[in-house]
């Protein structure tokens, strides 16, 4: 069994429109598409990464994350914000400032799992809430290619038939 670094942590952070969280603990999806839920939201897009059983047709046994976690929270609030920044709202909705106007993207959260992820099991939970779903699908993307992209995240695959001691670290990509 592998040592956790000392870096690699539980994390979380909130505001009321952003969620984030690092977690050795299972994702609770419903509990985290609930976190986004509001009574202005006709649209919440979800995505679900999970832990599939091959990659180039090799068997996968089960993937393991470690993250640099008070840097990759801190980067995955930051990406989160600047989708919520990004976008534009929809053409269902008047461009004049009212108080009463809902913003494009409601709230926001981003989960992400660290340690041993067995097969089927998510590693990753993004779920945008807006009033449209254009503006929540287009969110949800962004969030989830900047966070493979940026966050200090690292994926670890064990493949069936080959040495465990010689799995190799990869960049979350």
């Amino acid at each position: 069994m592998a040592l956790t670094p000392a870096a690699s942590i539980d994390a979380f952070f909130e505001t009321p429109k952003i969620t984030c969280a690092l977690t050795y603990t299972r994702l609770d999806v419903q509990g985290i598409i609930a976190s986004v839920q509001d009574g202005a939201a006709g649209a919440t897009a979800i995505f679900i990464g999970t832990t599939r059983n091959s990659f180039k047709g090799k068997t996968v046994t089960r993937l393991e994350y470690q993250a640099y976690s008070s840097l990759a929270i801190k980067t995955m609030s930051t990406i989160a914000q600047s989708a919520i920044n990004s976008a534009s709202r929809s053409q269902h909705q008047p461009p004049h400032p009212e108080s009463s106007i809902v913003p494009p993207i409601i709230k926001c959260a981003v989960h992400h799992r660290l340690g041993t992820v067995p097969i089927g099991e998510p590693s990753i939970v993004i779920v945008v809430s807006s009033p449209h779903r254009k503006e929540a699908f287009i969110a949800c993307e962004e969030i989830l290619e900047e966070v493979k992209r940026k966050a200090q995240i690292w994926k670890r695959e064990y493949y069936e038939g080959e040495d465990e001691n010689e799995a190799e670290w990869k960049a979350n990509t």
